[in-house]
């Protein structure tokens, strides 16, 4: 019985003794693999990982080399083997499928075999883009906003082709731009503009957003921009079929000449490839060549804030901006983008002035407010949670705590400590702590009513409201140092 188990596992051999003496009569004992593990998992995705990333680095080096180089041949480096597996496993497993409603894990049943008819598929011209279902999440503001849920081929396609483009434009893409590329956060966004405000010298700021920029996107200048670098042919009408496979919305299909969805792999890229060369090359060349004094640039997808030294330059750019625009068929959102005065000297001018406090600006979730150290009173940039973002949050789990109003304690805390440290995590920077504190006891406010509803008999008590919030609540942590400090250990 045991012998016949052991015929049917795979076999494997074990390196022999380091014994010299007996090597010719010694056999080499073999031995199964453990019960349930596929033989050769883990070796093909470390191998599949090292020839993606050697390709990839062959690109980025030519790349590198010739910033005016355009790559004739990148359609085999998609539809590679290693490449579609490597996209496959970079999704996320729970995300929601398309309009096909396939799963990563469906598709991963006969992972090898779909591979190959993909990139089969890919290689003969025969692929063709799935039409990206709509959804629709609320904004802070009580807007919805739409995306877009890709099937999980295009998911794959896209991704792969991303890595290929990444490794072109990753070497184009200018320093002042953070959205979306690899390697960069918000966090890095935000120290940038907070060392740019306190170093620089910076009086007025111009905070831009561009009005439904992804919903807008020119398909034909983007295509141009995008064959700059890219003379494949191949991938060029690849990305034409997302472009045009249009929007399923409650069994309607629609077509339009623009705009991306958001939330599919492709369109980060898209969109900072059309903004590389709508925004970032001109105002790098902008403030080269037309500013006197010092203008600095944070750009994150749409959102973006520009800093100058001079009040005319600041007026002198936003008109000629809203014409680069123009010409490219974007419109800067009336409401959100505006011109202020913010810096250093703004407080003392403004009294001179007779008028109020600096105004704020928001960026990334964070309001910048002109502000002094308590120790020596010199100016510094206070960065607070955006008001706006804090009660939407706070509204989202008083109505959760509704819902889960008779779960176990337990694992209502231990919900409550993820969405808590969540919120420290990325709200947790320096002289932010006061708004930190307060997100936290609104969320044990509102654990104490929804625990006092759960029974009329017996009350909770403060006293042991108290224990709950010590234990499941982490409490409010800075946990980014200060910009100056981090930016200096990166450069």
């Amino acid at each position: 019985m045991n012998d016949r188990r052991k015929s049917d596992r795979p076999i494997v051999a074990t390196k022999p003794a380091n014994k010299a003496g007996e090597p010719a009569a010694e056999r080499v004992e073999r031995r199964g693999l453990a019960k349930g593990k596929p033989p050769g998992q883990n070796a093909n995705r470390a191998q599949d990982r090292a020839n993606v990333q050697s390709a990839l680095g062959r690109i980025r080096q030519a790349a590198l080399k010739d910033k005016r180089q355009r790559f004739t041949s990148l359609m085999h480096h998609i539809y590679d083997l290693s490449m579609l597996r490597e996209a496959y496993y970079g999704l996320k497993r729970d995300a929601a499928p398309g309009v096909d409603g396939e799963t990563w894990r469906e598709y991963g049943e006969d992972l090898d075999s779909n591979i190959a008819e993909l990139s089969g598929r890919l290689r003969r011209g025969a692929y063709r883009a799935k039409p990206v279902r709509r959804v629709y999440i609320a904004k802070a503001d009580g807007r919805m906003r739409p995306l877009g849920v890709t099937t999980l081929e295009d998911k794959i396609v896209q991704r792969a082709t991303v890595e290929v483009m990444n490794a072109i434009y990753e070497t184009d893409f200018l320093g002042f731009s953070y959205g979306f590329r690899p390697g960069k956060s918000q966090h890095n966004a935000l120290d940038a503009l907070y060392v740019g405000l306190l170093t620089r010298k910076v009086n007025w700021v111009l905070d831009g957003d561009i009005s439904s920029f992804f919903d807008g996107l020119d398909h034909e200048w983007l295509v141009k921009f995008i064959e700059h670098r890219i003379a494949d042919q191949r991938v060029v009408r690849l990305i034409r079929k997302w472009l045009n496979a249009g929007v399923l919305e409650e069994g309607r299909w629609t077509c339009s000449e623009e705009g991306t969805p958001q939330g599919g792999s492709a369109s980060p890229l898209m969109a900072n490839v059309f903004l590389h060369y709508v925004f970032d090359l001109w105002v790098h060349h902008w403030r080269k060549t037309r500013a006197k004094g010092d203008v600095i640039v944070v750009r994150w997808a749409d959102d973006f804030v520009v800093g100058f030294q001079h009040r005319s330059e600041a007026e002198w750019f936003h008109r000629e901006l809203v014409e680069r625009f123009t010409k490219f068929k974007l419109k800067l959102h009336p409401e959100k983008t505006r011109l202020i005065e913010f810096g250093r000297y703004a407080a003392e001018n403004r009294k001179r002035r007779g008028k109020g406090k600096p105004e704020t600006f928001n960026f990334l979730g964070f309001t910048h407010i002109c502000g002094k150290k308590r120790s020596n009173g010199m100016y510094t940039v206070k960065r607070r949670t955006m008001s706006k973002r804090k009660r939407a949050k706070l509204k989202e789990v008083k109505t959760e705590l509704k819902k889960r109003m008779h779960q176990p304690v337990p694992e209502v805390g231990k919900w409550l400590r993820s969405v808590v440290g969540g919120h420290n995590r990325y709200y947790g920077v320096p002289m932010n702590q006061p708004s930190l504190s307060s997100f936290r006891f609104h969320v044990g406010r509102y654990w104490y009513r929804a625990l006092r509803r759960r029974s009329q008999k017996k009350r909770l008590t403060r006293v042991r409201m108290r224990r709950l919030i010590d234990k499941w609540l982490p409490p409010a942590i800075v946990h980014h140092p200060y910009p100056l400090r981090r930016l200096g250990v990166i450069t």
